[in-house]
């Protein structure tokens, strides 16, 4: 029973991964103590049987060492679950794991999957559903992002710059600041027109959120983006503030501005138990138990 308790603290680790609880103290002091009750247990009863019943123990004994050291090593030395966020077509190095390669964005802002890249292994394609990679599980997590357009007052098209941000160029804001406003963090980045000298910073809204402060501004249902232009050095403009509702353009300080929210992938990396050792001694715990059984 405390082998098979072993087992079964270690396999829930893989089968619902990412709860904090399985870093906790208790949590891994827990297995050590029942990995030290199934040892005594076995020695006790390997004392009294035969060479078959004694060779089954082992069995059991091995399966448990190696499944519940599976455990501890991921519980106690694993890391915290860590989210990375990167721009379209950045390559984000995660230690001990490989590199995260996101897609380059289309139009709206959507690209394909998040890729792994590893040495020695083909690339991992991340999904939204859990994907194993040894001693970890990555999941992608789509976020709200703002796909912003700009035009002059001519209507050409202006670039949009991001000194501050991770991608130089990029039309995508990853919206990773929070701005308080009426009790609420809300979402917010900035971006350059280096073209127009202006500097425009962008608070994105839920469509709850817009409905709750926005009064109007836009329909039920509608997420937003505010615009604020400001000068080059950063001095606010007169009348330079504007909404665009899902993703509608809008005029302001000369200039044309349209922010689309929609969605880009993050990456989850969960620290898990070793896949391989962890199966590995659960077949010899069930094995070693079956065979005890029998005999």
């Amino acid at each position: 029973m405390a082998a098979l308790a072993v087992a079964g603290a270690v396999l829930v680790q893989l089968l619902s991964p990412g709860h904090a609880v399985y870093h906790a103290g208790w949590y891994n002091v827990l297995i050590a103590a029942l990995i030290v009750v199934a040892c005594i247990a076995g020695r006790r009863l390997a004392r009294a049987g035969s060479a078959p019943r004694r060779l089954s123990i082992a069995l059991v004994l091995a399966g448990t060492g190696i499944v519940g050291f599976a455990g501890l090593a991921s519980g106690l030395l694993g890391a915290d679950n860590e989210t990375f966020v990167g721009a379209p077509g950045e390559r984000v190095r995660v230690a001990s794991l490989g590199v995260l390669v996101f897609p380059t964005a289309v139009s709206d802002g959507r690209g394909s999957a998040v890729r792994l890249e590893r040495p020695l292994h083909a690339p991992l394609q991340v999904g939204t559903r859990s994907r194993d990679a040894g001693d970890f599980v990555l999941r992608a997590q789509p976020r709200p992002v703002v796909y912003v357009q700009a035009r002059d007052a001519s209507g050409n098209r202006l670039t949009i710059t991001q000194p501050q941000g991770t991608a130089f160029l990029s039309p995508v804001l990853l919206m990773q600041h929070q701005q308080p406003l009426a009790g609420l963090n809300l979402p917010y980045d900035s971006f350059n027109l280096p073209a127009a000298r202006r500097i425009v910073k962008a608070v994105m809204f839920s469509p709850a959120q817009a409905a709750l402060l926005l009064h109007g501004g836009a329909e039920p249902g509608e997420p937003a983006v505010l615009f604020a232009v400001d000068d080059e050095n950063e001095r606010p403009l007169p009348h330079a503030i504007a909404l665009s509702a899902a993703g509608r353009a809008v005029r302001v300080a000369g200039l044309t501005l349209q922010g689309d929210v929609t969605t880009y992938p993050a990456v989850e990396v969960i620290a898990v138990p070793n896949l391989l050792g962890t199966a590995f001694g659960t077949l010899l715990v069930l094995g070693g138990l079956i065979a005890l059984i029998v005999s």
